[in-house]
C-alpha cells in the first residue's frame, strides 16, 4: 500500500514546469504526489519533515528502514540532470553529497541528508566562505569525467554558432562588443575542451553543511570539460558582498586568483573559459527576451579583460 503523503506543489515548480507549452512538465507535476508515494514505498522510506524545493525539483527529508536519515529528490528528467547520478558516483562522496540509490526509470535519487538550513551562504566571513568553495572546486574538478557524459566541446560550439543571431538583440553597442570578445575567447579554446568532471553550478547555496565532512556540494549538473568553465558560479557567489567592498574589480580578481590557485589552473585559459560562462549566460538571457546584460557579469568580464589587457572586439 502506498505511503500516505500530501504534497503541495510549490509555485516555483509550477512556474518552471507548468507552462502551457510544456505538456511533459505539466504531466510530471500532476504525477508528483503519486510518484513520491510510490518511491517512498519501493525504497521503504518514511517522510521526516517538510519538503523543500528549487526551480527544478523537490526534496523530501526521509528516514530509511534502518533509521538512516536521507533525502529523496524528485525532478523531471532533462539534459541538465541526466548525468547527475554518474557524476555523484564518480565523486563517491569526496566533496559532494553521497548518492544512496537511483531509479533510472523515474530519475528519483536517494541522497545523503545534509543540513539544508546551513548553506555556505550563511557563513558570515566571505573570504572564509570563498576559500571553502575553492577547496571543494579543486577536489571536484580533479576527478576525470566518466564515460558518456556530455562534453564542453559541443556546448561551446553551439554557443559560438548562436552568437551572430543573438548579438543584435542587445541595445548597448558596448555590450554587443563584449559578447563578441567573449566569443573570441571561447573560439581560441574550443579545440581543447578538457576532460575533468565539472559541477557546472558550484556556488554558495549549492554547498550545505554535513556530518561526514563540514561542507558538501549538492545539485550538480555534470559536464566533462576544463575546470576553468566551472569558476563563474563561485566568482558570482554572494555578489552583494562583492559590491559592498566598494572595489568590485579588486575583489573579483582576488576571488579569481584564489579559485585558480586552489585548482592549479592556468589563469589565461581560466579567464577564457570564464568569459565563456559570461557568453553562455548572455545567450540564455537573450533567448529569454532580455536586451541588456546583467551588470554583475559585465563587471566580472571587464575585470578579467582589463587584467589581461585584452581589447574588446568591435
Amino acid at each position: 500500500m502506498n505511503t500516505p503523503i500530501h504534497i503541495d506543489v510549490p509555485d516555483a515548480l509550477v512556474a518552471s514546469h507548468g507552462k502551457p507549452d510544456n505538456p511533459s512538465g505539466r504531466a510530471w507535476l500532476a504525477a508528483l504526489p503519486g510518484l513520491a508515494a510510490d518511491t517512498l514505498d519501493r525504497w521503504s522510506l518514511r517522510p521526516d519533515g517538510p519538503a523543500a524545493n528549487g526551480m527544478a525539483g523537490i526534496v523530501l527529508p526521509v528516514v530509511r528502514d534502518d533509521g538512516t536519515p536521507a533525502a529523496l529528490k524528485l525532478q523531471p528528467a532533462s539534459e541538465d540532470n541526466a548525468g547527475t547520478p554518474a557524476g555523484l558516483r564518480a565523486w563517491n562522496g569526496a566533496g559532494a553529497v553521497l548518492l544512496l540509490d537511483h531509479d533510472p526509470a523515474t530519475g528519483a535519487m536517494l541522497l545523503e541528508r545534509l543540513d539544508a538550513a546551513r548553506p555556505l551562504s550563511s557563513m558570515a566571513d566571505d573570504d572564509t566562505a570563498m576559500r571553502t568553495l575553492a577547496g571543494l572546486l579543486a577536489r571536484l574538478t580533479a576527478v576525470p569525467a566518466p564515460e558518456g557524459l556530455r562534453g564542453l566541446a559541443g556546448i561551446a560550439t553551439a554557443m559560438l554558432d548562436s552568437v551572430p543571431g543573438a548579438v543584435p538583440a542587445l541595445h548597448d553597442p558596448a555590450e554587443r562588443r563584449l559578447v563578441r570578445t567573449c566569443a573570441s575567447a571561447v573560439a581560441e579554446l574550443v579545440g581543447d575542451p578538457g576532460d575533468r568532471l565539472l559541477h557546472w553550478d558550484l556556488h554558495y547555496d549549492n554547498v550545505l553543511a554535513g556530518e561526514r565532512e563540514p561542507w558538501l556540494a549538492i545539485d550538480p549538473e555534470p559536464l566533462a570539460g576544463d575546470p576553468g568553465f566551472d569558476l563563474w558560479p563561485a566568482l558570482n557567489s554572494g555578489w552583494e558582498a562583492v559590491v559592498a567592498t566598494g572595489d568590485v574589480e579588486r575583489t573579483v580578481l582576488r576571488r579569481f586568483d584564489l579559485l585558480t590557485e586552489a585548482a592549479g589552473l592556468d589563469r589565461q585559459r581560466a579567464t577564457g573559459w570564464t568569459l565563456g560562462r559570461v557568453l553562455q549566460n548572455a545567450l540564455w538571457d537573450i533567448e529569454d527576451g532580455k536586451t541588456a546584460l546583467e551588470p554583475a557579469q559585465v563587471a566580472q568580464a571587464a575585470a578579467l579583460l582589463r587584467r589581461q589587457s585584452v581589447p574588446v572586439a568591435g
